[in-house]
């Protein structure tokens, strides 16, 4: 792992955007969707070189509806900034990611549990690539401080291969990515969550911040 942390995956990204111009191509990418406000700056930079299949496979939110929130804000969000991208909404099924999470409940923000649901969203990703016969797939997950882009990449990679859908490497936080994404945010008024989404998260955020409270009680 250390050795993948040491890729430069925004010059891997850099360098198949100069091989697709070169050939004089316009290529299909199905592009996973954690919410509307990651997609924005990523649906900004990809447009110029992509045709784009936008799919929204989010089985860990939850209520639900705290997902159909999400899902109309990025409906609303392609609609006024790029309505070219077409829209395909996955099968929501938190059934799914609460079997897979069993055993895991109390892991880490980052640990066993994540990486299997990235995973899980990844290769639902990149089926609906081969179903509508899309040339890549990739997702905006790479664009958040608080994700591991290289064990993304590492997952991407490994399905990609599973598949036979090329994975499309990124790292969208940089060159000012993530950034972008806010005032992006701000422009759109799009709603911005504090949670990644599913119960364990919002859990482990509620313990923090009140443990925070408390020891500024104390001091």
């Amino acid at each position: 792992m250390n050795q993948l942390q040491k890729v430069n995956y925004q010059r891997v990204f850099d360098d198949k955007l100069k091989e697709i111009e070169s050939a004089g191509i316009r290529p299909s990418v199905m592009l996973h969707s954690c919410c509307a406000p990651c997609s924005s700056y990523v649906l900004e930079y990809l447009t110029k070189y992509f045709d784009i299949t936008l799919f929204y496979y989010n089985p860990n939110i939850s209520p639900e509806s705290e997902y159909r929130h999400r899902v109309e804000e990025q409906k609303r969000l392609i609609g006024e900034m790029c309505p070219q991208v077409k829209f395909c909404e996955g099968d929501y099924e938190p059934e799914k990611f609460y079997e897979m999470a069993k055993g895991l409940e109390n892991e880490p923000e980052r640990g066993e549990r994540c990486l299997k649901c990235y995973r899980m969203r990844l290769l639902k990703t990149a089926q609906a690539a081969e179903k509508l016969g899309v040339d890549y797939f990739t997702t905006t997950l790479t664009i958040s401080p608080q994700k591991d882009s290289a064990v993304l990449n590492l997952i991407g990679e490994q399905v990609g291969k599973e598949t036979g859908i090329p994975y499309l490497f990124s790292d969208f936080k940089k060159k000012g990515g993530y950034k972008r994404s806010i005032e992006l945010s701000k422009e759109y008024g799009l709603y911005r969550q504090n949670y990644c989404g599913c119960v364990f998260s919002k859990s482990l955020q509620a313990s923090q911040a009140a443990q925070a409270s408390q020891l500024k009680a104390q001091s």
